[in-house]
């Protein structure tokens, strides 16, 4: 970490060998160019497609991406691992490679910044996450990161990166998963200001606190340094993350791209079950307070919530309940459950479990929080059990901003017609129910925009989690193509 904490606010660029990549580039650009890889179909005709970019190098820096890892034969990487470090070296080499200034700033997010002719003008942000859940997939978070780079490295390129009339920031979150310490977005609510300093004081498993972690590995740690992490809402333009789906509707409709107009909100609990622990031969039936059973019992009840919400809730707007279509979407999962002494031959003591409860309409969300709870303390005093709920998370639903969204399905849509390939129709738009880092940066600012790349399946955090090379590609494209909105022509 020693070289990282180096780098803090610094601008230094690879010399030599960012002298030798430029060489390499304009000569690959070249060969390109020559080898008559120009399209003319589109509205911009004579573009180039720069598949070696895009594509081919894009696609090996995911997979080199995928291979960082702290645990062995599976991809996992938490907030300021030692793997997550290797990765921010990584990326930070590949910005500066795109002509990127960067740094670090003191929650370990990396920043790459291109230098432009109006460097006060308000800024065009674009990021996503550089840590995994754990057994990952290798798309999640890193496409976002790696797209942005290709495409600021192919207007390097064009001669175009200077000619920006605003600044363009690339952002790698140190944080979103949230798997170490179960509280999501440290690094882009920092950010966006949201990040309350006594998100320092929360603890891991262990009882290691996100502040021991900073100061690991060299960061100061302090309310004082989430100030300084803190962006101003006025230096900020509009928020753009390139994503996978992470849900099988683009598959469905045979479209490798979609815009976003939303993002579900969020709310995570952490639900603790203490019974009379005892021996499992001589405890009988009906004098138990076992701690397992009101457990399971708790998880069906939510589940049966969750799925038939309408047996439980009124849909009258007039009456002030709200409509049937604001639970559309409504999911629930218990992802994590842990019990306490964990023998064959003890009844357990103890048990606790995880609640993730997910809704695009906020009010509908925070109904089915509350009757789950309801019905929580209901259950466990019928098993003459103790349960304490505590809430460990909480996001509000995200609504991207339409003009931006505009702009993106038509890069989308211009992008697609310039690449070989057999796609008609209009640009889908989708509801996202999975959370990311636009929820927090959605209160820096709402100028919010997202681009939903399909995956195989619908299937994401899991090693199986898959994208095409040719999406890859075209997600990058799309986004050369946004960001040429933003070039002095």
């Amino acid at each position: 970490m020693a070289s990282l904490s180096r780098k803090l606010s610094s601008f230094s660029l690879l010399d030599g060998s960012r002298a030798l990549t430029f060489s390499v580039s304009i000569l690959l650009a070249s060969l390109l160019i020559s080898e008559g890889l120009e399209v003319g179909s589109g509205e911009d005709g004579g573009d180039e497609l720069f598949p070696a970019i895009l594509r081919d190098e894009a696609v090996s820096r995911i997979n080199q991406l995928g291979k960082i890892s702290d645990a062995d034969g599976y991809l996992e990487r938490t907030f300021l691992s030692p793997g997550s470090i290797r990765a921010t070296d990584l990326i930070m080499s590949w910005m500066q490679d795109a002509g990127l200034k960067t740094w670090v700033d003191q929650m370990g997010n990396l920043h790459g910044r291109t230098d432009t002719v109006n460097a006060t003008a308000e800024t065009l942000l674009i990021g996503s996450h550089l840590d995994t859940v754990v057994d990952a997939g290798k798309y999640d978070g890193s496409l976002g990161i790696i797209c942005a780079i290709s495409a600021l490295k192919v207007l390097r390129i064009k001669g175009k990166l200077e000619k920006l009339y605003r600044p363009v920031e690339v952002i790698a979150f140190s944080d979103e998963e949230g798997v170490r310490f179960q509280s999501t977005f440290l690094g882009s609510a920092a950010i966006a200001g949201i990040l309350p300093p006594t998100a320092l004081q929360i603890s891991d498993k262990s009882g290691i606190t996100v502040q021991d972690v900073l100061r690991e590995n060299s960061f100061e740690a302090t309310d004082e340094s989430l100030v300084w992490v803190k962006y101003n809402p006025k230096s900020v333009w509009g928020y753009v993350e390139v994503h996978i789906e992470q849900g099988p509707v683009l598959e469905t409709l045979g479209y490798p791209l979609g815009v976003v107009k939303g993002i579900a909100g969020q709310t995570r609990l952490k639900v603790e079950v203490s019974g009379a622990q005892g021996h499992a031969g001589t405890v009988p039936m009906l004098m138990r307070q076992d701690s397992m059973a009101a457990a399971a019992e708790l998880i069906v009840t939510l589940e049966t919530l969750c799925k038939y919400p309408d047996k439980l809730f009124a849909y009258d707007e007039q009456c002030g309940f709200f409509e049937k279509e604001s639970l559309a979407g409504l999911v629930c999962t218990v992802g994590e459950i842990s019990c306490w002494p964990s023998a064959s031959n003890v009844i357990p003591g103890q048990v606790n479990f995880t609640v993730d409860i997910r809704a695009i309409d906020d009010e509908a969300r925070k109904s089915v929080v509350s009757e789950f709870s309801n019905q929580v303390y209901r259950k466990c005093e019928q098993r003459m059990v103790n349960c304490t709920i505590k809430h460990k998370h909480d996001a509000e639903a995200a609504h991207c901003d339409s003009e931006l969204t505009l702009q993106l399905k038509h890069a989308t849509s211009s992008a697609l017609r310039k690449m070989p390939s057999d796609i008609h129709g209009d640009v889908p738009i989708l509801m996202s129910g999975a959370g990311h880092d636009a929820m927090a940066m959605s209160h820096l600012t709402k100028q919010v925009g997202m681009l939903f790349v399909r995956c195989r399946g619908g299937i994401s955090h899991s090693p199986e989690e898959s994208v095409l090379d040719d999406d890859v590609w075209a997600a990058g494209l799309a986004l050369l193509q946004f960001l040429d909105q933003h070039v002095n022509q």
